[in-house]
């Protein structure tokens, strides 16, 4: 089989809260393809996930601020001047700048020649994750090193990017893959070849959260000494709805006995902790801060439901199919959450109780049907775990994105 290099190309690296991109990368390495790790941003969380400490491949970091690397930058921008794809390179950034009149724009053009410039070695394939300011500067890197390139888009990246820009890098990248139906559609509506955007969803590595043999509770939250757990994972953003969340909670008949862990850092952590003491629920909730996969899977055991209130933000942002959600099903939790994006294409067969966003009301209804009934818990995270383990684990995805490598490096050859 007819291996190359490849440069992967990400914003940040490694993050806690991008799992999914960890354990895809592990997975390419498994399958025998040599990676080079190439990040916009240094790493800002003070730990990491047992699977970033076990993948090999070298890492190098661009100059996230240019202004800060001035040397630097001008060696890329020098060498890449010799370069034969320069100049295409440049009139397609000052076609995108004339839309774009933003710092962004020129410090991704910038990267992307400080990349083209310390190309790693052997490495005759670049692969983006994220639509957005990853594969900008992937695009512009690959015609100054005439070498193609591809892309992974996901939530954030679809949704909060012009419609003009994802159509040119669709029409420019070899193909590009997404995880979930919701943004397939979309994406396949923008390019110029529908059957160059392919649907494959992240899954879970399933050594990772082995199966949970969940006793069916008897907690219903009538003994002040045995409250109904509720554990939420993800970070402190607009997004996520824990500002919705807390409102739900804080709804919740008063004689009901429950409490509630929050796993996750996040610029918002400090404004919903007064949010919880201005709804006097914070006597009632345990923050946990950013932790490791492995307390993250330690604590949806000893909870009883999960719950995230995603929501679709004013600039469009949104989740996909927050990968939380899948690891909190295959540990048999029964899951509550919105009916947004692609989380209704998990939970669409009695497997979940999915409600509108931003409506706390209808959060709190569902909510207290879960404490109340311990057979309805045990029930919908039976389904959501078979469905986890039937449909959704990463090697299949792992497969798909070897197999389209495979294809276009063995058509190359």
């Amino acid at each position: 089989m007819l291996r190359r290099k490849l440069i992967v190309l990400v914003k940040g690296y490694p993050r806690l809260s991008e799992t999914f991109i960890a354990q895809e990368l592990q997975g390419l390495e498994k399958a025998g393809i040599e990676l080079a790790i190439v990040s916009l941003r240094r790493p800002t969380d003070q730990t990491n996930h047992a699977v970033h400490d076990e993948i090999q491949a070298n890492v190098t970091y661009l100059p996230e601020y240019i202004h800060q690397f001035p040397l630097r930058t001008l060696r890329g921008l020098i060498a890449s001047l010799k370069m034969p794809g320069f100049k295409k390179a440049a009139q397609l950034f000052l076609k995108d700048f004339r839309r774009d009149m933003s710092r962004n724009r020129v410090r991704r053009f910038a990267q992307a020649a400080v990349l083209a410039k310390e190309w790693p070695e052997n490495a005759r394939w670049l692969h983006a994750h994220f639509i957005h300011t990853p594969s900008s500067v992937a695009y512009y890197a690959s015609i100054i090193r005439g070498v193609p390139w591809t892309v992974s888009a996901h939530a954030k990246d679809i949704w909060t990017s012009p419609d003009w820009e994802l159509a040119e890098k669709l029409k420019l990248a070899r193909w590009a893959v997404t995880c979930t139906r919701f943004g397939h559609r979309h994406l396949q509506s923008l390019a110029p070849d529908a059957s160059t955007v392919h649907l494959s969803y992240h899954g879970l590595n399933l050594s990772r959260f082995p199966v949970y043999d969940r006793p069916e509770s008897n907690r219903y939250g009538q003994a002040p000494d045995e409250p109904v757990v509720i554990v939420s994972v993800g970070r402190a953003v607009e997004k996520k709805g824990f500002d919705i969340l807390l409102d739900a909670l804080a709804m919740l008949p008063a004689e009901l006995h429950w409490h509630f862990v929050h796993i996750g850092g996040g610029e918002q952590l400090p404004a919903l902790k007064a949010l919880a003491c201005k709804l006097q629920i914070d006597d009632r909730i345990t923050w946990l801060g950013a932790v490791d996969q492995r307390e993250v899977l330690a604590n949806y055991r000893k909870a009883d439901v999960f719950a995230l209130a995603c929501r679709i933000t004013s600039d469009g942002d949104r989740d996909g199919l927050p990968n939380v959600l899948l690891e909190a099903a295959s540990q048999g939790l029964a899951c509550i959450s919105t009916n947004i994006s692609g989380i209704p294409e998990f939970f669409d067969n009695g497997n979940g109780l999915l409600v509108e966003p931003d409506r706390a009301d209808l959060l709190t209804a569902a909510i207290k049907q879960a404490i109340e009934s311990p057979k309805l818990r045990y029930k919908l995270g039976h389904a959501a775990q078979a469905k986890v383990r039937a449909e959704f684990d990463y090697h299949n995805s792992i497969e798909q994105l070897v197999g389209l490598f495979e294809n276009e490096w063995q058509s190359d050859n």
